[in-house]
């Protein structure tokens, strides 16, 4: 009877249990409401939690938390702003070759792809406005080069447009120090806060989430990287103007199970077969992102991400849709860590059904 008793104690009755419901509810609505200002927050929180584990290796070696955390924002300042200085202009001058060159592909495809599409696949009604398509670049070309002045354009036109994005380039890096700086803290309150017959169960699963959070925030961001790297690399050996712009979309939207091999492949064929219009290259781009799609499966994945994430690519797929229709950019930022903390309470939940009265069978016991 205590044994009962105290388990039953140490359950949620049916009142914490619709409190516990609606506050999920009205953290939703909450954050449908407030996400076109969470964005800055969420990705400095985000960045915080990425370089708490350096800062407090730095602090056990005798600096201040201050000290610490200031030479990792440093760090952290001086990487994003070198990418931007390298890769901007780069990515500029890839996508006006892009422009520049869009018509002469469309050619290409009208003469071409159009022709062996209607023999070989039998597509005998296929009539592509190619020419109209390619008339509109050749207008707009330059707009579509200078991305850069465009989207400055824009954004001048309107004065509430230019105080959102000096918010958000100002609140990034504030909320990131702020946050790096107190992530301790901040912790150890909310630790507080758990009631304490609920403590060790919620530590556990929050030690369980954090792991797992750690390992894929990290983890998932240096494959990406790694796979844009070699991406780019293959490319650029192949001879593909192209390359960077390619190999870098690829590699960054690997976080989606094969779909970086995907479009890579398909972009960068077709990228290829317009620039050289021959096979030999074609299986070249092939030969890159196979290269690719090995390195990922057998060296990056395991040796950065190990078995611990265990996320099923059509869950990683769902999450990310299901995020971006509800919440938007948001939601797409917020997809796979939720979906990764809700891997975590599943699991636990099937470990408590397998322990139960129910999955037994001696529920009159």
């Amino acid at each position: 009877m205590n044994a009962m008793h105290n388990d039953k104690r140490g359950l949620l009755n049916d009142t914490q249990k619709w409190l516990v419901l609606a506050g999920f509810v009205a953290f939703g609505v909450l954050l449908y409401l407030l996400g076109p200002v969470l964005t800055p927050f969420l990705v400095g929180a985000g960045l915080a939690y990425l370089g708490d584990p350096l800062a407090d290796r730095l602090e056990a070696k005798g600096l201040s938390r201050t000290a610490a955390v200031l030479l990792v924002f440093i760090v952290m300042l001086a990487v994003f702003v070198l990418a931007l200085v390298v890769l901007l202009p780069l990515l500029q001058q890839q996508l006006s070759v892009l422009a520049a060159k869009l018509p002469g592909y469309l050619d290409w495809l009208q003469l071409n792809a159009v022709p062996w599409l209607q023999q070989a696949v039998g597509f005998a009604d296929l009539n592509l406005d190619l020419e109209g398509i390619k008339q509109a670049l050749l207008a707009h070309w330059q707009q579509v080069g200078g991305v850069a002045a465009g989207v400055l354009a824009s954004v001048t036109r309107s004065g509430l447009a230019v105080m959102g994005w000096l918010a958000t380039l100002v609140l990034i890096p504030l909320v990131t120090f702020y946050l790096l700086r107190d992530w301790d803290v901040l912790m150890a309150r909310i630790a507080e806060l758990i009631p304490r017959r609920h403590a060790p169960v919620v530590t556990r699963l929050a030690q369980d989430c954090d792991a797992m959070l750690g390992n894929f925030l990290r983890g998932q961001l240096t494959v990406m990287l790694a796979l844009a790297t070699v991406y780019t690399t293959g490319l650029w050996l192949v001879g593909l103007e192209l390359a960077l712009l390619i190999g870098l979309f690829a590699g960054l939207v690997s976080f989606v199970p094969y779909l970086g091999f995907i479009l890579g492949v398909l972009f960068a064929g077709v990228a290829v077969l317009m620039q050289f219009h021959d096979a030999y290259h074609l299986l070249l781009v092939l030969g890159v992102f196979g290269v690719g799609q090995v390195l990922e499966s057998f060296v990056f994945t395991p040796l950065l991400l190990g078995d611990r994430i265990r996320l099923h690519p059509l869950g990683v797929i769902f999450a990310v849709m299901a995020g971006g229709q509800l919440f938007g950019f948001v939601g797409v930022l917020l997809a796979l860590p939720v979906a990764a903390v809700v891997g975590v309470l599943l699991r636990y939940a099937h470990e408590r059904y397998l322990a139960s009265r129910v999955y037994a069978g001696d529920e009159g016991a």
